[in-house]
């Protein structure tokens, strides 16, 4: 493949391979209309960094599978309801057979929930947090496989380090970075991607 194909600048034969998820319905949603699209509100971005968490050790079509009973039983994420959870909520999730039961994460969630109600109680939120970390548009070559893609770069850094600051648990770098990838503050959609060809068959 030429690199005029790589960049997605070539003729129209080139092949457009989605960067993940072609043969799953449920995946291949997600992966043209979710992914790298900016997400913003505090609901929304409690209920990504909670499923990164998750996702940690496992399969992503896993938690997808499963993401519908994630947002039953954390009440959508909703910050508030999810910060007074106790300790028989955990007992309950853990009891919970249609969703991921960990207790380290299952108690990260509570408490990163309890974070984010912290931010307001300063008068800021996770929002204005989160996205103060997103890089500043660059250009540069897209990747052509995963493996030029970073696992962690140093803005991710950042934001898991202030994430921590504030109470944040299971978001470290890489965490941080695949849910900076996730809500869009930075676009890793691979050059052959039918996303960045504009040939994706569903609405973005």
């Amino acid at each position: 493949m030429t690199s005029d194909q790589l960049t997605g600048t070539g003729p129209e034969t080139t092949v457009a391979v989605r960067c993940f998820g072609d043969g799953d319905p449920l995946y291949e949603t997600y992966h043209d209309t979710e992914w790298g699209v900016p997400v913003h509100g505090e609901s929304a971005l409690l209920e990504r960094i909670a499923l990164e968490g998750f996702q940690s050790g496992l399969s992503w079509i896993t938690v997808l599978r499963k993401r519908p009973a994630f947002r039953e039983v954390f009440a959508d994420f909703d910050p508030e309801r999810v910060a007074a959870f106790g300790t028989d909520d955990v007992e309950r999730l853990l009891a919970d057979s249609r969703i991921i039961r960990n207790r380290m994460k299952i108690e990260a969630t509570i408490d990163n929930a309890r974070a984010v109600v912290a931010l307001h109680d300063s008068g800021r939120t996770l929002d204005e947090l989160f996205w103060s970390f997103a890089p500043a548009p660059a250009d540069r070559r897209r990747a052509a496989t995963f493996g030029e893609v970073p696992a962690s770069t140093d803005e991710s850094k950042a934001l898991s380090k202030a994430l921590k600051k504030e109470g944040f648990r299971f978001i470290g770098p890489t965490t941080a970075y695949a849910a900076m990838q996730a809500c869009g503050l930075v676009d890793d959609h691979l050059a052959t991607c039918p996303v960045v060809l504009g040939r994706v068959t569903t609405t973005r």
